[in-house]
């Protein structure tokens, strides 16, 4: 039976995860939507098109999954009173909570996701750090991590570019990850991954610890504005190092670009041509460029609130130690997991939820603070 304690229990957890789904504002959105849909002009412009579409279907899963669980709450608090000793009713109620509980966990992750480029496909780069081999393979074994998770979700996933390892593994590779929240999600990722177990390369089975870097930046759309002076950037034509047939290794189709003031390379080999290499290596650099705005503004804002943040291969994220005993720990969160052959099978969500959620709880201290500011002043 669901008691009033219980009920306030929620509400108290409702209001500690600050998140809200404005459900009259999300109707507003949807009617406008169906509005630009119907337009007459609306394919004159295909790009566009697809965006509202997009959007139109995913306000419309919103609110008919919140209104969906919206029901089936109210269905339990009506059933709880009657089960009394019946068994099998009670049964069904404990069922039907168990599914209640994860899927309102999956909608307030929904919920977390509201940052501007959140809800925009994702270019997850991953490379190897010092240490050769030990280093290159762990690279690969994070591209296969990730490549399961995004599988597990259903998401559109292309490899961009892939630079192999010389005995093992890969030096870097930049993946395209496709599907609702992609980038919001892997926000979670940033920075440097650690492996700890007994390498496979050394004849004397010692413990190693390997390096590698993830970074994680959204695919915009040509009408964000990101200036690039072009005269600031090298353009580097070179044969493509990765299977891809006999056409990509017989002509020079792989693109670098080289930003030279901000010092961030970008590749592309996958396409058939250079022309088509040439326009995602573009698109690439402007997804790195505001990548790296947006991580210049949580520097400034970290620094404001006193905290030390370093970048790139400071910034260490996350262990994953297999010898001599098995965790996953999540050095900014303190989230443990003990099976790291789940997390590297692609069972990543719990590690991201644990990540959205100390984000919004640092938000809603910073919000507590300057309201208690705001009161110390009046």
């Amino acid at each position: 039976m669901i008691s009033p304690a219980a009920s306030k229990s929620w509400t108290r957890a409702s209001r500690a995860s600050w998140c809200v789904f404005d459900l009259p504002a999300m109707d507003a959105e949807f009617d406008a939507l169906q509005e630009a849909a119907g337009a007459a002009d609306l394919w004159d412009d295909p790009d566009r098109a697809r965006q509202v579409m997009q959007r139109l279907n995913d306000v419309q899963g919103d609110i008919d999954n919140w209104r969906s669980l919206a029901t089936r709450v109210t269905d339990a608090l009506e059933l709880a009173p009657l089960v009394g000793e019946d068994e099998e009713m009670g049964a069904e109620l404990s069922k039907e909570l168990d599914q209640l509980e994860k899927a309102l966990e999956a909608g307030e992750t929904a919920l977390l996701l509201s940052g501007e480029y959140d809800g925009h496909d994702a270019l997850l780069s991953i490379h190897a750090g010092a240490g050769g081999t030990e280093s290159q393979d762990w690279a690969q074994m994070l591209q296969r991590m990730y490549t399961r998770w995004a599988e597990k979700r259903a998401f559109g996933m292309t490899i961009l570019d892939l630079t192999p390892g010389e005995e093992a593994g890969i030096k870097s590779t930049t993946l395209q990850i496709s599907g609702r929240h992609a980038y919001g999600l892997l926000r979670a990722e940033r920075g440097v991954h650690r492996l700890v177990r007994i390498s496979p390369f050394d004849a004397s089975a010692r413990r190693h610890t390997s390096f590698a870097l993830v970074e994680a930046s959204p695919v915009i759309d040509d009408d964000v504005e990101i200036e690039i002076k072009e005269e600031e950037v090298r353009v580097d034509i070179y044969r493509a190092s990765g299977a891809g047939g006999q056409h990509v290794n017989k002509t020079s189709s792989a693109v670098r670009l080289t930003h030279e003031p901000s010092g961030i390379v970008v590749s592309c080999q996958n396409e058939r041509s250079q022309a088509q290499n040439r326009e995602t290596a573009w698109k690439m650099l402007r997804a790195r460029l505001l990548e790296a705005e947006l991580e210049r503004r949580e520097s400034e804002a970290a620094q404001l609130k006193g905290q030390h943040v370093e970048a790139g291969w400071g910034n260490q994220i996350r262990s994953y130690v297999l010898q001599p005993y098995q965790m996953v720990k999540d050095h900014r969160t303190s989230h443990e997991i003990g099976n790291p052959n789940a997390v590297l099978d692609g069972g990543l969500d719990g590690l991201i939820d644990a990540w959205l959620r100390a984000q919004v709880g640092e938000r809603a201290a910073d919000d507590t603070l300057v309201a208690a500011g705001e009161d110390d002043a009046g």
